[in-house]
């Protein structure tokens, strides 16, 4: 059976300090009475009493909180343990304990951390507003060191040197934002009346723990400075009718030809005397010289089509002349300027290929036809399906192939026509 404790005069002196002895009874603001130390049960209009009637009005009024400890606490207590719980249960109500997290702790056996959530009770409503009262932190306080208080008196060493304590981020919470308020408590008549303490101002307090570190601090003023930079000349992309952005434009020097490098003049020299090694500049698949001048064997060159064909109308050039090119010595050029010239056979692209599928095409197709006469003549209509969807492919591949071979052979003028 668990055993029963009984409250300690610990407990009561603990009691005493912080309800406060008030002889003659008051009334609070929510209506009721109270007398000696925080009785309300029996206390009325006009009734006093003395400190010894105080005090046996206050354990009386303790037995119920006591037992409701007993009753509803599992795990094992010390007697400091239970004179600090019913002395926390006597001020926050016997409602509220029975839900609170400390009951919940100590039914876990998690006794240290039912130890530190008392301290969440620390708030009273006061001057319409809930906030940190300064006795309620000092009164939670009086009631952990009494619960973590060892009932022999063996307290467990830390040595420093062993055991060095370090900051705990996860505590940051249970410091106060804001400076804890002290209120006097005085009766006025027949009244309770609660103010706070002249020459206490309100204000925030930020704990160091919270502060930014100075690698934060740096970063915030790095990405200020980015920001005032960024915002003097803010690019703007813009956006073409269908709402996607434009590729951007290219600026004067980007679409300018570079400037020619400059070369000291060549002095030309007699026609008598031409260079067999001369470098001659020539673009591919196009070159007409111009007949050499009294003094001169400089040619000029006009451009080149952008696809070479068989024969080309428009100059009359094809590619056994080499678009009008002459071997002859007239032009001014030997044997060994003949080597500069590179002339690339026409690159009709995959033309076997369209011809392979041009003649798969036919196969498909004529297969199809023999099909659908033959084998499917007497067969369900599932049958001739197949036939009749191999006889489209073919067909489709045929009409393909037959029109970009006509598209290639046409040349690249017809193209453009087109």
């Amino acid at each position: 059976m668990k055993p029963r404790h009984q409250l300690s005069r610990a407990a009561v002196d603990l009691i005493k300090r912080f309800e406060g002895y008030r002889q003659h009874a008051a009334r609070l603001p929510d209506g009721r009475w109270t007398v000696g130390y925080g009785h309300t049960l029996t206390a009325r209009a006009g009734a006093s009493v003395s400190e010894k009637d105080a005090e046996a009005l206050l354990l009386y009024d303790l037995i119920s909180v006591a037992h409701s400890v007993n009753e509803h606490t599992y795990a094992p207590l010390n007697q400091n343990q239970f004179d600090a719980l019913v002395c926390f249960a006597f001020n926050i109500g016997l409602e509220n304990f029975l839900r609170s997290g400390v009951l919940r702790r100590i039914n876990e056996g998690s006794l240290l951390q039912a130890a530190c959530a008392m301290e969440m009770w620390r708030k009273a409503d006061f001057e319409g507003e809930r906030i940190v009262i300064d006795a309620l932190v000092r009164r939670r306080s009086a009631e952990k060191t009494l619960f973590l208080t060892p009932a022999n008196g063996e307290w467990v060493p830390a040595p420093s040197p062993v055991l060095r304590p370090k900051i705990d981020y996860d505590a940051s919470c249970a410091i106060p934002k804001q400076t804890p308020t002290s209120v006097n408590t005085r009766t006025e008549g027949d009244r309770v009346v609660a103010a706070r303490e002249e020459g206490l101002p309100l204000n925030m307090v930020v704990p160091e723990e919270d502060a930014p570190t100075a690698t934060e601090q740096s970063a915030a003023l790095v990405s200020a400075r980015l920001e005032a930079i960024l915002s003097e000349s803010p690019v703007i992309p813009r956006q073409d009718e269908l709402g996607l952005p434009e590729p951007p434009v290219p600026t004067q020097s980007a679409v300018t030809d570079p400037a020619p490098t400059t070369r000291p003049p060549v002095e030309p020299k007699p026609a008598d005397t031409p260079r067999a090694d001369a470098p001659v500049e020539l673009k591919p698949f196009q070159l007409t010289p111009t007949p050499a001048n009294e003094g001169e064997g400089v040619t000029t060159q006009a451009p080149a089509p952008s696809e070479p064909t068989l024969f080309d109308p428009a100059n009359g050039a094809s590619l056994f002349n080499l678009g009008g090119f002459s071997t002859s010595e007239e032009a001014g050029l030997d044997q060994a300027d003949m080597t500069a010239v590179k002339v690339e056979p026409p690159r009709l692209g995959n033309a076997s290929l369209l011809w392979i599928l041009g003649i798969l095409g036919l196969a498909l197709f004529g297969g199809g036809v023999l099909w659908i006469l033959t084998v499917a003549a007497g067969a369900d209509q599932n049958v001739k399906l197949f036939g009749y969807g191999a006889s489209t492919i073919g067909a489709i591949c045929f009409v393909v192939s037959a029109y970009l071979l006509l598209r290639r052979l046409a040349g690249p003028e017809t193209r453009g026509k087109k």
